[in-house]
């Protein structure tokens, strides 16, 4: 995915009936879709059955413009509403950590930034005016 700046959608279970939706009305090409159940075994964390056919991440393209998708993970909470926020996609970690921390300021982090098995340097915050953010190094940019 190029670097840039996405709409996030966050559904609550029908992450696959959204994309099929959005497929048919926008004429949407899905450029990858992983389920929670295709990430890596944690023995320190069992996936709970409910959570495998869950989209973990979906990249979709309108046209020359792109945006993503996921489910919550069981028993997160979710607003109906308030479902949309914004992902930064960025090639490099140290510039993805400066804009992090100008984000956070006056606001709060609701996911610190970490390494991912997707991204070098991921993670989500809520900036002063109630927006949430998520930050990410392309992994495949920096390899």
């Amino acid at each position: 995915m190029p670097t840039g700046v996405y709409a996030y959608i966050t559904m609550d279970g029908t992450g696959k009936e959204a994309i099929d939706f959005y497929k048919n009305a926008l004429e949407a090409k899905v450029s990858g879709v992983q389920t929670f159940g295709e990430l890596p075994e944690n023995p320190e964390f069992a996936l709970p059955v409910e959570a495998k056919d869950r989209i973990l991440h979906a990249q979709i393209q309108v046209g020359n413009t792109y945006f993503m998708l996921s489910d919550t993970f069981p028993g997160q909470p979710f607003d109906t509403g308030s479902q949309v926020n914004v992902c930064v996609t960025l090639e490099d970690a140290v510039k993805s950590k400066d804009v992090f921390d100008k984000l956070k300021t006056g606001g709060k982090v609701l996911m610190p930034l970490q390494e991912t098995h997707w991204s070098l340097s991921y993670g989500q915050v809520q900036d002063k005016f109630g927006i949430t953010w998520q930050i990410s190094t392309n992994l495949e940019e920096c390899m």
